[in-house]
């Protein structure tokens, strides 16, 4: 087995490079690391510059690296990524130099760090596996400005003895690294953080609303709930984004709505009930029915202007704007 965290210097291969992907390759790269990069929209010069190394493929970067990370938008994205045609497995398989079939352990590790379906998950680790590779599941939560600032928090599914070897990587892009349990069980997590924080985002929305309706001033409203057991994360940085009508994502609402959707469907497969999730991805589907699918995920709110006839006012008293919400 390779010890991978036996040297500082590692060659990490980074998978995806949008909103979330960028920021977090680039602290690696400042963590000291090799970076190896591919992205369906191209390798953004920044990180070319600092040092990453652009591939062709996610096979080259498999073929390349250490430790493969994933971080897309979707589970068939992922699928598409490590399975399809010049996919991560291939890479693995050429650069190990193993039959088709399978291959001995080799020590290299697939994390994805995407938000998907937890069942498929452990699907990707069983198969990940059989190619004598590990595999972790590490979403995460604190957006763009979490990606930038390396604040993230980190949900982790995968074997202890592998947590500990990816963990200083892990560290580099976030404050919070906790491992939940075996593969599949951080996306569990992530779906739960991801119905929390849309029922969050929604009760802002309806706060501020209301407090803007009868008349007062949002920004003061906000202000003085930062200071009360109504503070949250999501009130501090949505309910501001709410106020001064900054919906660039972001969060992309169609990301939000794609994991409440992959709530909804474990819960049923599950048995259990969740009615509030339901409406709010009501709310996030009426959105993009409006052309919000780009959205930041706060943009939720203006479903509930409309409902109301009313858009929460900033703190320069300005005029009811409905008929200009876009």
């Amino acid at each position: 087995m390779i010890l991978l965290m036996s040297e500082n210097r590692m060659k990490i291969g980074f998978i995806g490079l949008g909103i979330m992907g960028k920021p977090m390759a680039e602290r690696l790269i400042k963590g000291g690391h090799t970076l190896f990069l591919h992205s369906r929209s191209g390798v953004p010069e920044e990180l070319l510059e600092q040092g990453g190394k652009a591939c062709s493929s996610p096979r080259e970067v498999a073929q390349n690296a250490d430790i493969i990370i994933t971080m897309l938008p979707d589970t068939q994205d992922v699928k598409r990524v490590l399975f399809g045609e010049n996919g991560v497995v291939q890479g693995l398989r050429l650069g190990l130099g193993l039959e088709s079939s399978g291959g001995s352990s080799t020590g290299k590790i697939v994390m994805d760090m995407s938000s998907i379906s937890p069942i498929e998950t452990r699907e990707f680790a069983a198969d990940i596996n059989k190619l004598g590779c590990d595999y972790v599941d590490a979403p995460v939560s604190g957006g763009d400005i979490g990606a930038r600032d390396a604040t993230l928090t980190v949900m982790v599914g995968a074997a202890e003895p592998v947590f500990e070897k990816v963990k200083p990587v892990l560290e580099l892009m976030g404050k919070t690294v906790t491992l939940i349990g075996a593969n599949g069980a951080g996306q569990v997590c992530k779906i739960a953080n991801q119905i929390i924080a849309a029922l969050t985002i929604e009760a802002v929305g309806e706060g501020l609303l209301f407090a803007s309706k009868a008349g007062a001033d949002p920004s003061k409203v906000r202000q003085a709930l930062m200071g009360g057991f109504a503070s949250s994360r999501v009130l501090e940085v949505h309910g501001e984004r709410m106020i001064k009508r900054a919906f660039e994502p972001g969060f992309r609402i169609e990301l939000h709505q794609k994991d409440l959707g992959l709530a909804l469907s474990n819960a049923r497969a599950l048995g259990i009930s969740l009615p509030n999730t339901a409406t709010v991805q009501e709310l996030f589907s009426a959105c993009i029915a409006h052309g919000g699918a780009k959205w930041d995920s706060a943009a939720m709110v203006k479903m509930l202007e409309k409902l109301a006839n009313h858009e929460i006012r900033d703190s320069a008293g300005e005029s009811d704007k409905l008929g200009s919400l876009k």
